[in-house]
């Protein structure tokens, strides 16, 4: 399972180079969680799962008080949280998170993003039953044995725990997200290289080089929408 995590995780960092991008759909995120609640991570769980993952990405701290003050205010900006599901080329499926505050419009550029790269839309339900829902933590300095070990002492349950390269990768169910870093907290972890709630495919594949240029056409295309806040596939990449 790991293997697959990181070869997503290493692809996504070779598009990632756009910070201003990736800071933008992080403080759009950090405001619609903090909206749904308190906006406090201590009592608001969605924000706080989302302040962890920004500090995976470094997002300055300027941009979360931003969007957290933001959210506080009169603001009558209404977000919806929206999922879609397509299908590339050979067998390759996507799933497409977005927030947006005008459905057509977002429905629109999605659908395109697919037909004009060889891809097309699915209905509901027609690619997300092939993903389960995960809560991905990444520690590096520490062993396998010491992390297995601490998940064990603190009765957290895990789906899986591999070594990667320098990193330790704890896979869970995503309400054990917290759990996990409290747990890797306790013995003095602070840092976290991975810290991802995810929709992690069941089989990946892997395509031809033709098809893999226009796959990563529709990915490109998509993750490239200012309304896309994660786009999740089932395609391995080669090393």
């Amino acid at each position: 399972m790991g293997r697959k995590w990181n070869n997503i995780k290493e692809k996504k960092a070779s598009k990632d180079a756009n910070t201003s991008r990736i800071y933008a759909k992080f403080g759009l995120e950090i405001y619609v969680a903090a909206r749904k609640g308190e906006p406090d991570p201590e009592s608001n769980r969605a924000l706080r799962v989302v302040l962890e993952r920004a500090k995976t990405y470094n997002v300055p701290k300027a941009i979360i008080d931003r969007a957290i003050e933001k959210a506080k205010g009169s603001s009558d900006e209404i977000y919806e949280e929206l999922r879609y599901e397509g299908f590339g080329p050979n067998g390759s499926m996507v799933i497409v998170d977005a927030l947006t505050n005008n459905v057509n419009r977002t429905a629109s550029a999605v659908r395109a993003a697919f037909s004009k790269n060889g891809g097309n839309m699915g209905v509901n339900g027609s690619v997300a039953y092939m993903f389960d829902a995960t809560a991905v933590i990444g520690v590096s300095g520490r062993s396998l044995d010491e992390i297995m070990e601490l998940m064990l002492e603190a009765d957290v349950d895990v789906r899986d725990i591999v070594e990667e390269d320098e990193d330790v990768l704890v896979y869970a169910e995503p309400d054990q997200f917290h759990a996990v870093q409290e747990a890797l907290r306790a013995s003095g972890i602070e840092e976290f290289s991975v810290a991802e709630l995810t929709m992690l495919a069941q089989n990946f594949v892997e395509l031809p080089e033709d098809a893999q240029k226009q796959f990563d056409k529709i990915i490109d295309t998509l993750e490239d929408l200012e309304d896309v806040q994660q786009v999740y596939h089932n395609v391995e990449y080669a090393d």
